[in-house]
């Protein structure tokens, strides 16, 4: 496993980090993107962002915002700075901070990655976590995808692309929710609960959005220049949808409480299972992509062993591959009286981190995991069985 595998965790603290968070805009063709990014260009809340986009064309500049151009970089008078991709991204994100360095360009304290309306954007992610000179001088703050309110349905039904940019996102913006209903708007925004239940839905009229409510979604919050795990994480989405969902808490004896939306297809129940099969949200429907998305949290009582926690991870990996959409997590492991923090997309992680501190008096394992057909039901006894190996489950 990359970043993970053989590794002990090491102790980074965030709020030393001087890396420039880079956010992810992502979204399906037609899903309001474009006109996301033409607001925020001419917002004074971008100021000090470097936005990095496929084409001038495609955005449509308004020339007479524009304060400086040169080929390919352009600064709005927002003192937002616009530049498109020359090669490939990491030969423009190295150009973009040799520029800032030598004072070529204005300073900026973040960087925005627009993806194009088909693109994953789990390569770009992984290009920000393998890339040793980016991985060095820039880190992931988040996903921003945008859901159309008009038709994002349709597109969830018939593009599966687009459910996936909704469930690793870290923030959902509904766009056009000026033209959609209100009821197209509400059952949409149920429905992405759901798929990601917690990734904040921000509205967007005209594309209209405060910048803020889309940054500093990782786990480093600048306000407190300290690390957030409980806003990072979000444990308590995962709790709330289950309530919702089941109205009920699993528990089982070897100390693993789950939250979560994670009915499996072909997992059948009699009828006094006390199961609502409408989970307050639709029927399950086999052709309907977003059916096949799991989101559930797994809170572990035990403090692990880490080389059991690595080999269950691999093993996963090996196992789901691309399904294993997003994990992120926080451990409390043997070898370490200080959590230690994962993240990964897909088959890659970051480098574990071990924190400074408890957040809280709450020292459990969390692990939060969003995944598509692979669900709570494969990945628990996996995860007993590598984890704690030869020592069985321990009790509660």
């Amino acid at each position: 496993m990359q970043s993970l595998s053989g590794e002990t965790p090491v102790t980074a603290p965030a709020a030393s980090s001087p890396r420039l968070p880079v956010s992810v805009l992502t979204g399906f063709l037609g899903s309001g993107k474009t006109t996301l990014l033409q607001a925020l260009l001419r917002h004074p809340g971008m100021a000090r962002t470097a936005i990095v986009i496929n084409e001038f064309g495609e955005v449509g500049l308004d020339h007479l915002l524009v304060a400086k151009a040169s080929e390919n970089m352009v600064l709005m008078d927002s003192g937002c700075l616009c530049c498109t991709i020359r090669g490939d991204l990491v030969d423009t994100l190295r150009d973009l901070f040799l520029k800032r360095v030598r004072g070529e360009v204005p300073d900026f304290d973040r960087v925005v990655v627009e993806t194009t309306g088909l693109a994953d954007p789990a390569p770009i992610i992984h290009t920000l976590m393998t890339d040793p000179l980016l991985a060095a001088r820039f880190r992931l703050d988040g996903v921003i995808a945008t859901v159309d309110a008009a038709h994002g349905s349709l597109q969830l039904d018939r593009q599966p692309e687009s459910v996936k940019q909704a469930a690793v996102a870290d923030r959902i913006v509904m766009t056009k929710t000026d033209v959609a209903s209100p009821a197209a708007t509400a059952a949409l925004m149920k429905r992405l609960n759901a798929i990601n239940p917690a990734a904040p839905i921000i509205p967007a009229a005209h594309g209209a959005v405060d910048p803020q409510s889309l940054f500093d979604a990782g786990l480093y919050n600048p306000e407190t220049k300290s690390p957030d795990v409980a806003r990072w994480l979000r444990e308590e989405a995962y709790r709330d949808e289950h309530a919702h969902a089941h109205d009920h808490d699993h528990a089982h004896g070897h100390g693993h409480h789950d939250h979560g939306h994670d009915q499996e297809h072909g997992d059948h129940c009699d009828a006094d299972c006390g199961h609502d099969h409408e989970h307050g949200h639709h029927h399950h429907d086999a052709n309907r992509h977003d059916d096949h998305i799991r989101a559930f949290c797994m809170v572990i009582d035990q403090r692990l062993p880490w080389n059991g926690f690595v080999d269950f991870m691999e093993a996963l990996i090996a196992q789901g591959g691309d399904n294993l959409l997003r994990v992120k997590g926080i451990l409390n492991v043997r070898e370490s009286d200080l959590p230690v923090v994962v993240h990964g997309v897909q088959h890659m992680f970051h480098p574990p981190v071990r924190l400074e501190e408890w957040p809280g008096e709450d020292q459990r394992t969390k692990l939060v995991f969003i995944t598509r057909d692979l669900g709570q039901s494969v990945i628990e006894p996996l995860f007993n069985e590598l984890v704690w190996g030869d020592e069985g489950k321990p009790a509660a």
